[in-house]
């Protein structure tokens, strides 16, 4: 496999890309909208074949940590809470060497619509939690992020995010998952933040804006 934009253009050299899917661990939280990235990096890995490892600091666990063979990304499930996830990144950015222009966040967004993706270079952390922690860490608001559009609260926000998805939102969730992840795989592969932007950038999903 050739890395690289598809378009044959040569990007600069910005070390290896990290992946970071955010949510909360354990199977009570399965299935949750606060759980989308993880769900968008499990696509990823399934479809290119990587397994995961402990990431451990003084004996503690505090992620999931998948590599490719050839060194060029890794997958990273913080196995903190939301609001901790921000420990993780930074002991997988100084384990792998990533500069925090390289490294990707993937997370809910309750302002989106549901099926929603936004992709930015930079950014505020807009009140969400585990971004808010990785910022913390890592001193800088420049690094990408993936914004997976997780529909808007009809009551509290925190209630809303910690919740199942409807059986009718499912056909937009499990199609925006997917795309998400094609999206990833792309990053990862050498594309530039622009380029995946242009390309999967949506305020609804695909099947809705036709």
């Amino acid at each position: 496999m050739i890395f690289g934009p598809k378009d044959g253009t040569t990007l600069p050299d910005l070390g290896p890309r990290l992946i970071v899917g955010l949510g909360n661990p354990g199977a009570e939280y399965d299935g949750t909208r606060h759980n989308v990235g993880f769900q968008a990096l499990d696509l990823f890995a399934k479809r290119v074949g990587l397994t995961s490892s402990n990431l451990r600091v003084a004996g503690r666990k505090l992620a999931d940590l998948a590599r490719s063979t050839d060194g060029r990304f890794a997958l990273l499930w913080p196995t903190t809470y939301m609001n901790l996830s921000g420990s993780a990144v930074a002991a997988a950015a100084r384990q792998l060497d990533v500069l925090p222009e390289s490294i990707l966040v993937v997370t809910d967004d309750f302002h989106l619509e549901l099926g929603g993706l936004r992709i930015r270079a930079a950014g505020s952390p807009g009140g969400h939690n585990g971004l808010k922690s990785i910022e913390q860490v890592l001193q800088t608001d420049l690094y990408p992020r993936l914004r997976i559009g997780v529909g808007q609260p009809r009551a509290s926000s925190v209630d809303h995010v910690l919740e199942t998805f409807r059986s009718a939102e499912l056909p937009i969730v499990e199609e925006t998952l997917e795309t998400a992840s094609w999206a990833l795989e792309d990053w990862a592969l050498g594309q530039s933040i622009e380029d995946v932007q242009s390309r999967y950038n949506r305020r609804t999903p695909q099947a809705n804006s036709e």
